[in-house]
């Protein structure tokens, strides 16, 4: 059966799928992974639940430029370099699809345009022809990382891996695709920091799903796209009990008992999309907030994963985007509250 994938440009994201036939297939599928995955988080969820509060940083991570990264996309153009001067960011993050490795060169020109002061994070974004053949994926990433050998050491493999709609059915798929890039990777250059396992939201399960197996796979840096926005404020409860604070506390203690990974989290994306924005906006108009509250809850959400000591880095999703971005650009560029606000952050910090 063909998936019906298609990219949602407004979103800079895939399409939500629509086939239900389609969905009822993938779910039969990922049947028995989805079992272990459940067995796991029944068994160790609670464990780390309770020690969450007692695990305390080993090493707390300085907060400085650095922990205010900023996602940037080579299809907004150069307008992006003198933004980004302005807000004096220098962790950037760039996704490269690995279906249009044709113009590697053009992301590699894209990068050098923002100077040689950037600490590069690069992600590889995958689809379903690339999930189901790991070895032709590890081949197109190495040809990445020769390509930015000396502009990038830390590489993210995948994106938003529990998401059907990102090419994956299962988190066993996944981390049979990322062992083999790794393998290549490690081999091709020693010094590459990979970061993984990239998944969406406060769905934890997946996570220890990628931190307790019997596989040979590592991660230099853990790597979540944790979202809050659907609970509104960061200060705001899921589960009772879990607000931000309580979910880094929470990624932390799993990252401290893993055996696959180090305690070093980036959070490399999260925004809140913005009311009247359809269809830039990724999510219904019930989850979007104002401009003034988009500002607001970046603010809170960087000063409370500062706080915590267990988060090195914090990638806004992204610089120009009219449905959630610090910069709208369906109309010339405007710089909304949230640019300002992300500005004075780096000030504060720096």
């Amino acid at each position: 059966m063909k998936p019906p994938f298609r990219w949602d440009r407004y979103s800079d994201q895939p399409a939500v799928l629509r086939d239900r036939a389609f969905k009822r297939e993938v779910y039969r599928r990922r049947t028995p992974d989805q079992i272990v995955t459940a067995l796991e988080s029944v068994l160790l969820l609670p464990l780390f639940t309770v020690a969450m509060p007692f695990v305390k940083p080993q090493k707390a991570p300085k907060i400085g430029c650095d922990f205010f990264g900023l996602c940037v996309n080579l299809d907004k153009g150069e307008a992006q370099y003198d933004l980004v001067k302005e807000l004096g960011a220098n962790a950037l993050q760039m996704r490269i699809p690995l279906w249009d490795l044709n113009n590697l060169p053009a992301y590699r020109r894209f990068a050098e345009g923002f100077g040689s002061n950037v600490r590069w994070l690069v992600t590889l974004m995958q689809d379903r022809e690339r999930a189901e053949d790991p070895v032709r994926s590890a081949e197109e990433t190495a040809k990445v990382v020769e390509t930015f050998g000396d502009l990038c050491d830390e590489y993210q493999l995948g994106n938003a891996v529990n998401r059907t709609k990102w090419g994956f059915y299962s988190m066993g798929e996944y981390l049979r695709w990322y062992e083999t890039i790794e393998k290549r990777l490690r081999a091709l250059k020693p010094d590459v920091k990979l970061v993984g396992p990239a998944v969406i939201d406060f769905e934890y399960h997946y996570v220890t799903r990628a931190l307790f197996n019997f596989r040979p796979v590592s991660f230099d840096r853990l790597g979540t796209l944790l979202y809050v926005d659907r609970r509104g404020a960061p200060q705001n409860a899921q589960a009772l009990i879990f607000n931000l604070r309580r979910k880094i506390d929470l990624l932390y203690a799993m990252a401290r008992f893993s055996p696959k990974c180090e305690p070093r989290i980036y959070v490399t994306e999260t925004n809140w999309p913005i009311q009247k924005t359809a269809p830039w906006a990724p999510t219904s108009e019930k989850e979007c907030v104002s401009e003034a509250d988009h500002a607001r809850y970046l603010s809170d959400y960087y000063r409370i994963a500062a706080k915590s000591r267990k988060i090195e880095r914090v990638y806004w999703h992204q610089l120009i985007a009219p449905g959630y971005g610090l910069v709208d650009n369906r109309e010339g560029l405007r710089k909304r509250e949230a640019f300002y606000a992300f500005k004075r952050l780096i000030e504060e910090y720096a």
